[in-house]
C-alpha cells in the first residue's frame, strides 16, 4: 500500500520568532537573528555570536512545575507541536492515537542540564546530581513529552544523525505513513546547544564564524549555531480528506545516502546520491525542482561542496538559499527548521533568500538567492541536510 501523504499542521519556535508566522515574515524579509549570546559568558570562548531562542518563559507555556522536568530542548519541542496541532486540529482519541507515531530528530538530547551537572560533579565537587538528569538529558524526551501531551500510543522515537537528525526523522515518518504503517505523524525536530561545554567543543572544531554566516558567499567564515524546533503534523490523504483538514503541503519524497568517506568532510558524490534518491522517491525529475533549501552552512568546505552536488544533478537550473543564514544552524533541528521554511515558501510563491550575502564565489556556482526574497510560483521544492559522520537526507515536497 502507498499512500499521498499531505501536511496539515505546522509549528516552529527558533532565534527568529516563537511562532510560524513570526518566523515567516522574518524569513520572507531576509531578517537575521544572529547576534552576541547571552544565555553564556563567552568572555573564553573565541565566537561569540549564535542565533538564540530570545525572551522563552518555561513557565508560560507549562503549568507549574512542569518546565522542571523537561530540558530547553524538550520544552521546544512540545511548544512547536503544540502549534502544529492546534493547525492541524487532529483530535486524539485512544482509537486514533494507536495509529499515530511521534518521531522526532535530535543529536544532542537534554545538553542544557548534561552540561549543568558535569559541572556541578567535576567543578563544584558535588557527590550527588538532579534525580531527574537522566530523563531530561535523554534525546527522545521531546518525542516522549510530546507523546504524553496529546495521548499519542503509536511508534515514538528519536533519531541521531547529527545534522541530518530532523530530516531522517520526518523521511522516516513519512515512509510509515505512506507505506500504512499508521495515519498520522507529529515529525520533526528540537535541540538547544548553548551550553559553556559544548560551545568550547564547537571552537576546537573551527568552523564556527566569528561574525555571522555567509552561506555561499566568498568571503563567508564558518556557521552559526542556532536553536528551536519544528514540527510537521502529516497524515494520508484520505485521513485528512475524511475529516476535512486544511492541507497546507505534500511530501513526495525521501532520500538518503552516506559517504563512506570521512567523518567531517562532506562528499559531493554522496549529497547528490541523497538528492537523486529523493527525487526518484517522489518519481519525478530534475527539471520540475523550482527551489532548494540548501544545508548551507557557511563553512568554506561544505558550501562548494554542495554546489558541486546540486550542479552534478539540476545544472545551474533551480533557486537555492540558506535560511541558516537567518536561524543559524540548529544542528539536529536544523531540518525541521527548513523544511517549515520549505513548505511556507511553496504556500505563499515567496522563496527565503541566504541572507548576509556579500559576493558569489565561482565555487559555489549555484543561483543563490541573494539577501532578497524572490517571487516564484513553484511546485515541487527541496530540502538537504549533510551531516558529520557522512549521512545524508534529503526531502522533497510538493504544492498543494
Amino acid at each position: 500500500m502507498s499512500r499521498r501523504v499531505v501536511i496539515t499542521g505546522l509549528g516552529m519556535i527558533s532565534a527568529l520568532g516563537s511562532n510560524v508566522a513570526e518566523n515567516w515574515a522574518a524569513l520572507r524579509e531576509g531578517r537575521s537573528a544572529i547576534c552576541p549570546i547571552a544565555s553564556v559568558d563567552t568572555s573564553n570562548i573565541k565566537f561569540k555570536n549564535g542565533a538564540e531562542v530570545r525572551g522563552f518563559v518555561p513557565d508560560a507555556h507549562f503549568p507549574a512545575g512542569a518546565a522542571d522536568q523537561l530540558d530547553r530542548f524538550a520544552q521546544f519541542a512540545v511548544v512547536a507541536a503544540r502549534e502544529a496541532m492546534a493547525q492541524a486540529g487532529l483530535r486524539i482519541t485512544p482509537e486514533v492515537g494507536e495509529r499515530v507515531a511521534v518521531i522526532t530528530g535530535s543529536c544532542l538530547g537534554g545538553q542544557t542540564m548534561e552540561d549543568s551537572q558535569f559541572w556541578e560533579v567535576y567543578h563544584d565537587g558535588k557527590n550527588r546530581v538532579h534525580p531527574l538528569t537522566i530523563p531530561k538529558t535523554m534525546a527522545n524526551a521531546g518525542a516522549s513529552q510530546v507523546s504524553m501531551e496529546f495521548g499519542i500510543r503509536g511508534p515514538v522515537f528519536t533519531v541521531a544523525t547529527a545534522c541530518s537528525s530532523a530530516n531522517h526523522a520526518i523521511g522516516q515518518a513519512f515512509w510509515m505513513v505512506r507505506n500504512g504503517v499508521v495515519d498520522a505523524a507529529i515529525t520533526g525536530g528540537s535541540e538547544a546547544p548553548f551550553s559553556f561545554g559544548l560551545l568550547k567543543a564547537w571552537e576546537a572544531m573551527r568552523v564556527i564564524s566569528p561574525e555571522t554566516c555567509r552561506p555561499f558567499s566568498k568571503d563567508r567564515q564558518g556557521m552559526v549555531l542556532g536553536e528551536g524546533s519544528g514540527m510537521l503534523v502529516i497524515e494520508s490523504l484520505e485521513h485528512a480528506e475524511a475529516r476535512a483538514a486544511n492541507i497546507v503541503g505534500e511530501i513526495v519524497g525521501f532520500g538518503m545516502s552516506s559517504d563512506a568517506s570521512h567523518i567531517t568532510k562532506p562528499s559531493s558524490e554522496g549529497a547528490a546520491l541523497a538528492i537523486r534518491m529523493a527525487l526518484r522517491d517522489a518519481g519525478i525529475e530534475p527539471g520540475q525542482v523550482g527551489y532548494i533549501n540548501a544545508h548551507g552552512t557557511g563553512t568554506p568546505v561544505n558550501d562548494p561542496t554542495e554546489s558541486a552536488a546540486i550542479r552534478s544533478v539540476f545544472g545551474d537550473k533551480v533557486a537555492v538559499s540558506s535560511t541558516k543564514s537567518m536561524h543559524g544552524h540548529a544542528l539536529g533541528a536544523a531540518g525541521a527548521l527548513e523544511a517549515v521554511a520549505t513548505i511556507m515558501a511553496l504556500q505563499h510563491a515567496v522563496l527565503p533568500p541566504t541572507a548576509n550575502f556579500t559576493e558569489r564565489d565561482p565555487e559555489c556556482d549555484v543561483d543563490v538567492i541573494a539577501n532578497q526574497a524572490r517571487e516564484a510560483h513553484v511546485e515541487y521544492a527541496v530540502s538537504n541536510s549533510f551531516a558529520f559522520g557522512g549521512l545524508n537526507a534529503v526531502l522533497a515536497f510538493r504544492r498543494v
